[in-house]
């Protein structure tokens, strides 16, 4: 990927910074502005100094606010390709560094050295942009040092790369060490994984046609190069298809709804899991306790053209008035299997908040439970790759609630063999499928209520 050199001359009109306006520092020339740089440096720092998603840190950003959606868009990939690579960056830096710069100031030079490593951005627009995002911001008394140290950077070239535990770096320690559970071949499979941007994954209706340029998979997901924007695909406006990972769709299809069923997906947003439910034939009820995302939700299911019921209510309290014949719990969790898209994953979480995770995942799993009829199928599944939220919660829950395992069979899983696990679970992980671009972690165990 190519960050563009500066702003369009459209966007250099608009404000940057935190004052809007492009201004010069004292005795130095104007500083343009450049909506892509200061937008990934909001990005940056709120996941690095306040550990915001990226997507919380975007919605946030001033510049972002009257940006246009081309600069956005770059800002995002910019942003997360420098939280991507964040260890090798910080590696490279530590030699040009004869101390620990503010933290502003080490932002600002991972995502300069981001654009000369990774992104193929000419030498002097990474130097001279860093340089000018740092005046924006107040750093000009770092220019110097941001101006010197990108430049070695820049002579320096892929061979800084040599020798560089690449894998190891850009993963953070404790969960390099929790991972170590897949094998040590496999770590580094996720890791490697992890490395690159992530191709885009769309679900089709039955009878909609394959994109252009799109390879179908053998899950039946449609795969698309990494950076397609999904309102250029013919049939986004005819509602012919939703964007969810390969890995992502499986869970839904494993519930195996039935038409006529009555079915709740909980903890629904932003609805690809939903949507399956629905073209399914299942009468579906889905539950979603943020409203902004409940907002996300209706507005995906109204251009899909589907019939849900939507309940904006906290799953874990609520009560239907008649219970379910099948119910998907995709729980809110540490989500660091999406790591692929969402790099940010990997540094706002750290090891404490899972107990206060798991916790919550386990009362949504007693309000599943209560929600189902006896007989009633359960798939609990989480997009994390941390055995306290996938393997461990499902051995806790076993024989609990009411509930029996109903292990999956190695037919329902014969498109993706390597996921179905000797307990009859799904685990899927970004090292997997490497030749074609890999996919999300996902894990997902089937359950029946007793009779």
């Amino acid at each position: 990927m190519n960050i563009p050199s500066s702003a369009p001359s459209s966007a250099r009109r608009k404000p940057a910074g935190r004052s809007g306006k492009s201004r010069p520092t004292k005795g130095s020339r104007p500083v343009a502005a450049d909506p892509t740089r200061d937008i990934a440096f909001d990005i940056v720092s709120g996941v690095i100094e306040n550990r915001r998603m990226l997507e919380t840190t975007l919605a946030r950003s001033p510049a972002a606010q009257d940006a246009e959606a081309r600069d956005r868009g770059a800002a995002h990939r910019l942003a997360a390709a420098t939280l991507r690579h964040r260890g090798t960056l910080m590696a490279v830096l530590e030699p040009f560094l004869r101390k620990e710069p503010p933290e502003p100031v080490r932002i600002a030079l991972l995502i300069g050295a981001c654009q000369l490593l990774f992104l193929e951005t000419p030498p002097h627009a990474a130097v001279g942009t860093t340089v000018d995002l740092m005046r924006r911001r107040g750093l000009a008394p770092f220019a110097g040092l941001a101006n010197a140290v990108l430049r070695k950077i820049a002579t320096g070239g892929a061979s800084l790369l040599e020798g560089l535990d690449q894998e190891r770096l850009n993963i953070p320690a404790w969960l390099w060490t929790s991972w170590k559970t897949f094998g040590p071949g496999t770590v580094r499979a996720i890791a490697r994984g992890l490395s690159h941007e992530a191709p885009l994954d769309l679900t089709l209706r039955p009878e909609a046609p394959v994109p252009e340029g799109g390879e179908l998979l053998p899950t039946g997901s449609v795969r698309l190069p990494a950076g397609t924007r999904v309102m250029d695909i013919a049939g986004y406006e005819e509602g012919t298809f939703w964007v969810q990972d390969a890995a992502a769709c499986l869970p839904a299809r494993l519930l195996a709804a039935q038409p006529g069923e009555r079915v709740a997906d909980l903890c629904a947003a932003p609805g690809g899991k939903t949507a399956q439910l629905a073209l399914a034939g299942a009468q579906v009820t889905a539950l979603e306790r943020d409203p902004v995302r409940m907002e996300r939700l209706k507005e995906n299911i109204a251009r899909l053209r589907l019939d849900v019921n939507t309940v904006c209510a906290d799953a874990a309290a609520w009560q239907p008035e008649q219970l379910f014949d099948a119910i998907l719990l995709d729980a809110p969790c540490s989500a660091t299997g999406t790591a692929r898209r969402h790099p940010d994953a990997l540094w706002i979480k750290r090891p404490r908040d899972l107990k206060a995770l798991v916790e919550s995942q386990e009362l949504l799993l007693a309000a599943a439970a209560r929600m189902l009829k006896p007989g009633g199928r359960l798939v609990y599944a989480v997009c994390s790759l941390q055995s306290e939220e996938g393997p461990e919660q499902a051995r806790k829950i076993a024989g609990k609630l009411g509930l029996q395992p109903r292990p999956f069979t190695p037919e329902e899983l014969s498109d993706l063999p390597e996921s179905f696990t000797p307990e009859g679970w799904l685990r899927t992980h970004p090292g997997m499928w490497p030749e074609r671009g890999g996919m999300d972690g996902f894990f997902a165990a089937r359950f029946v209520k007793a009779d």
